[in-house]
């Protein structure tokens, strides 16, 4: 039975010794000193040592003992030995072997303490040359690199291209308005005064035909035509540039446009504007910008909200800080979120765009069935003011 036994075991040994051999990961033991106990073929022929060479060396010493970048690894923070010292099994990738002729390679290896009786007689390494894959992500890193490189490119062109955008709208926007008062001063002055002279001369000739019905009829019809081309005149001239505010400025513009808009629309309007003393207006092209936005929301409330009621608030912060706060809400049908962010959307994304030249913002809360709700913020420009 004790020979049966033996063969047994030594039969074990045969296929564990056939087992670390033919894999193709290197694997070696190692005793409480940190002295090779075992080391297969692969493991060997990794290092460039012969197995011979190998059998009861210190490994740490002879292929753990420098980092990567060459500074000396001491045993004492060998991760290989604190398997058996301390019981902590690792599994590492970041560190380099060193081969027999003073190379290093890329490894990742793993450390397992072994016991026998209860106490731990060595560690079992594992390990592979990862060489090839410490390369491939180098150069996916690379690729990477490059990429994010290639983006922040294309994204600070398409930045710088989306600026001048923004710039050349508002330039529009300054040409058109420019173009709008140009033009209502040219109504205003020239066909203003022929309307007048007009209505002046068909006054005349009235008085002249009171013994002709007939004639004194049509004169009447006439001044009754002449009164309405200067009451549509005024209201062209007033769509182009309201002479309210070029005149009494921004706080009274945008007043009288929601008392128009109420009363035009009529609308249960619920209007207050907070100004308070020493609170400056904006100027130029920015009191421009608010009062098209303004007219925009309402001009959106009348097409869109089938409301009966609104309510237009406007406040002032003063100096040292001063900004505009416009908030106006209806009790509408309301507006889904998709249709005010959809790309087609061109008052809404119009009126954005007229908020952030002038570093304001607009926002707009809607839902179906519960009204809509927009508020604009702007800093007031100091220098216009």
């Amino acid at each position: 039975m004790p020979c049966a036994a033996a063969a047994q075991a030594e039969g074990w040994h045969e296929r564990l010794a056939l087992l670390l051999e033919s894999t193709g990961d290197g694997m070696f033991g190692i005793d409480v000193g940190g002295r090779c106990t075992f080391i297969n073929r692969a493991g060997a022929r990794m290092l460039g040592w012969r197995t011979e060479e190998v059998l009861g060396r210190n490994m740490h010493e002879l292929i753990h003992h420098r980092h990567p970048d060459g500074t000396p690894y001491p045993e004492s923070d060998c991760p290989i030995f604190n398997a058996f010292r301390r019981g902590l099994p690792c599994r590492i990738d970041s560190e380099v072997l060193w081969r027999a002729d003073g190379s290093p390679f890329p490894a990742e290896y793993s450390s397992y303490p072994v016991e026998q009786g209860g106490r731990v007689i060595g560690a079992v390494v594992t390990f592979v040359d990862i060489t090839e894959r410490k390369r491939a992500e180098e150069l996916l890193r690379q690729a990477r690199d490059e990429l994010e490189r290639r983006v922040a490119e294309r994204t600070a062109e398409l930045s710088a291209a989306l600026g001048q955008l923004r710039e050349l709208a508002a330039y529009s926007e300054t040409v058109r308005e420019d173009e709008r008062t140009r033009i209502a001063r040219e109504i205003h002055d020239e066909l203003g005064s022929l309307l007048v002279a007009l209505k002046m001369d068909v006054g005349w000739l009235a008085k002249r035909v009171d013994d002709r019905p007939a004639l004194r009829a049509k004169c009447d019809g006439m001044g009754r035509l002449i009164d309405t081309a200067v009451d549509n005149v005024g209201r062209i001239i007033t769509d182009l540039r309201p002479s309210i505010l070029d005149h009494q400025g921004l706080w009274a513009a945008l007043e009288w446009q929601a008392q128009d808009f109420a009363g035009s629309a009529e609308l249960d309007a619920d209007i207050q504007v907070v100004v308070p003393a020493g609170a400056v207006a904006p100027q130029g092209g920015q009191a421009t910008a608010v009062f098209r936005i303004f007219q925009e929301i309402l001009s959106n409330v009348a097409r869109h909200a089938r409301a009966r009621r609104v309510w237009v608030r406007i406040d002032v912060d003063p100096p040292p800080a001063p900004a505009l706060y416009i908030e106006v809400r209806d009790d509408g049908v309301g507006a889904p979120a998709d249709a005010l962010n959809h790309p087609r959307s061109y008052g809404v994304m119009g009126m954005r765009e007229r908020a952030r030249h002038f570093g304001g913002r607009l926002t707009i809360d809607g839902s179906p069935g519960q009204g809509t709700r927009v508020r604009l913020a702007m800093p007031i420009e100091e220098a216009d003011a």
